[in-house]
């Protein structure tokens, strides 16, 4: 510890003596300068006082500046300058541990990449999902309709989770091979190739290093990069993709056909029963009550009821005629009499028909509810058919909808076929185990000298 402290010391004692040194010359030719001039102001007795009075200010601070000059020689007396810095044992381990935990393995790391590790062919492929239903409201209103359907998936999502699942692993082992291709290096590649006896759930954690996949949801597309030993090989598991994605989509298609049609049939079924249950209740309604139309009916009553009411006006201006031409015991005036009568009892048993169904009717309910239950059974009827004819409608949609492939797969890039070696990018992973390893050594070299000055 006194050896660390006893260079800056001295030096800083040294360096601060020569600008005192400085200072003490200057003050002194200050003062001379200002002895000569006071000397030769001395002809103004006015001035006398105020030049003591400064002489003795500058002997004052000469006085404290050859103090602190004496000082500053002492401690620099006290510690000598400071000894040439030598290698320790902890810096000969520093370096010994740079060497060996970032130069030797990003050495290694650089001789496996270049020598070891076999070239690998890309092949890229590129599609979506496409429509053919095209509706103007749903583009004019596809703002409220992408927040309408936020919570339900898209073709295009179920297509990227099928690409990375065990289904598309297992199809696409099936038509070439998977295990037999990849495993053809092991053990020599053992960084980049799989082993012989891998099962389904460690092909499928390969998969998703040799597959990779790129998928905007904004706008559905997706793009798949298949790496393998051989461009052919590549080429055709990018096909192989493709192929299992639109079986999927066909799939998709089929399924929906199927939901449309057996939903449209039986909206069918329902209405055609509503309309048998309907018209059926009408046929009973007319059996029960032997009237056909109680509309037209109620319009003949009350046709008979305006004759009657003819007749019956008729009727008393010839007995108010034959009055004044005859005797009240004219046999006349007793018949015009009885005709009046018999019109009078005639318009109130029709009007009594109005309200009551009569006893030549098999039913105790009066004609206006009858009426009502007649309206409320025409409503029905129309209802079931106007049901009916939604329903014949909708079938009809749905089977012209089902005769044509709805959704398709649109592929924007077809399967490339590779003509150099584009992976593993060895400057890459070299570069980056550099990089990390370097960061590693640095923070372990932190952190031992922050534990060893604590100490």
């Amino acid at each position: 510890m006194t050896e660390t402290k006893t260079p800056s010391l001295s030096v800083e004692n040294e360096t601060s003596a020569q600008p005192r040194n400085q200072g003490r010359k200057q003050a002194k030719n200050t003062a001379s300068g200002q002895r000569g001039n006071t000397n030769r102001s001395g002809k103004n007795k006015g001035n006398g006082g105020n030049n003591k009075k400064l002489k003795g200010k500058l002997r004052a601070k000469i006085t404290a500046l050859e103090q602190e000059l004496d000082d500053a020689r002492a401690s620099a007396a006290e510690f000598p300058l400071a000894r040439p810095a030598r290698m320790k044992r902890r810096h000969w381990g520093v370096i010994l541990s740079f060497f060996l935990f970032v130069l030797a393995p990003v050495v290694a790391v650089n001789f496996y990449l270049w020598t070891v590790a076999e070239d690998q062919y890309v092949s890229t492929t590129g599609f979506t999902v496409r429509s053919q239903e095209n509706s103007g409201a749903s583009d004019l209103l596809g703002g409220l309709a992408s927040f309408a359907s936020a919570s339900t998936a898209s073709d295009s999502d179920i297509l990227f989770e099928f690409i990375q699942s065990q289904e598309m692993v297992r199809v696409v082992d099936q038509q070439l091979d998977l295990r037999e291709h990849y495993s053809q290096h092991w053990p020599t590649d053992w960084a980049f190739a799989i082993w012989p006896d891998a099962s389904i759930e460690q092909l499928v954690w390969y998969w998703s290093r040799v597959v990779k996949i790129s998928y905007d949801s904004g706008s559905g597309l997706i793009e798949v990069q298949a790496s393998a030993y051989d461009a052919e090989y590549s080429q055709a598991i990018t096909q192989a993709i493709l192929g299992a994605s639109q079986t999927r989509i066909n799939t998709l298609n089929e399924q929906a056909r199927s939901d449309a049609m057996g939903y449209a049939e039986a909206d069918l079924a329902e209405a055609l029963e509503r309309l048998k249950d309907a018209r059926e209740a009408l046929t009973q309604f007319r059996t029960r009550t032997q009237i056909v139309d109680p509309t037209a009916d109620i319009q003949g009553r009350m046709g008979v009821m305006n004759n009657l009411q003819q007749q019956l006006a008729q009727a008393l201006i010839d007995y108010d005629v034959l009055l004044g031409s005859v005797g009240a015991n004219d046999p006349r005036v007793q018949k015009s009499e009885q005709r009046i009568a018999v019109i009078k009892e005639r318009i109130q048993s029709e009007r009594a028909n109005l309200t009551s169904s009569g006893e030549d009717v098999a039913s105790s309910q009066d004609y206006p509810a009858l009426l009502s239950e007649y309206e409320r059974l025409n409503v029905d009827l129309q209802f079931a058919e106007e049901t009916y004819r939604a329903a014949l409608t909708a079938l009809d949609a749905a089977r012209d909808n089902a005769s044509r492939q709805s959704r398709y797969l649109a592929t924007y890039i077809s399967p490339s076929l590779a003509q150099e070696a584009e992976a593993p990018q060895r400057v890459m992973i070299g570069g980056l185990a550099s990089l990390f390893l370097l960061f590693i050594w640095s923070i372990g070299v932190l952190i031992y000298y922050s534990i060893r000055d604590r100490s």
